[in-house]
């Protein structure tokens, strides 16, 4: 895809003669650039790989809940206080 960018002139000529110096094009440097920003992140927040592998019992999950807040109404409030 296709993309416009600002980027400071300090860091673009940095970035330019970076991807010179490893004889790669500036578009593949910035690339895996952004890849290794986002590894980093998701490095940081080892949890996020775990994101949505539970989906599986969200209804088991909506059951429980419903038998919770069923049973929650057959609580007499007055014996705990």
């Amino acid at each position: 895809m296709k993309t416009t960018l600002e980027i400071p002139d300090a860091i673009f000529r940095r970035a330019k003669s970076a991807a010179a110096e490893h004889g790669i094009p500036l578009r593949v440097f910035v690339t895996e650039a952004v890849k290794e920003k986002l590894a980093a992140r998701a490095a940081e927040k080892p949890w996020l790989k775990h994101v949505g592998r539970l989906k599986h019992l969200r209804k088991e999950t909506r059951r429980i809940n419903r038998l919770i807040e069923t049973d929650s109404e057959k609580i007499d409030v007055e014996m705990w206080r």
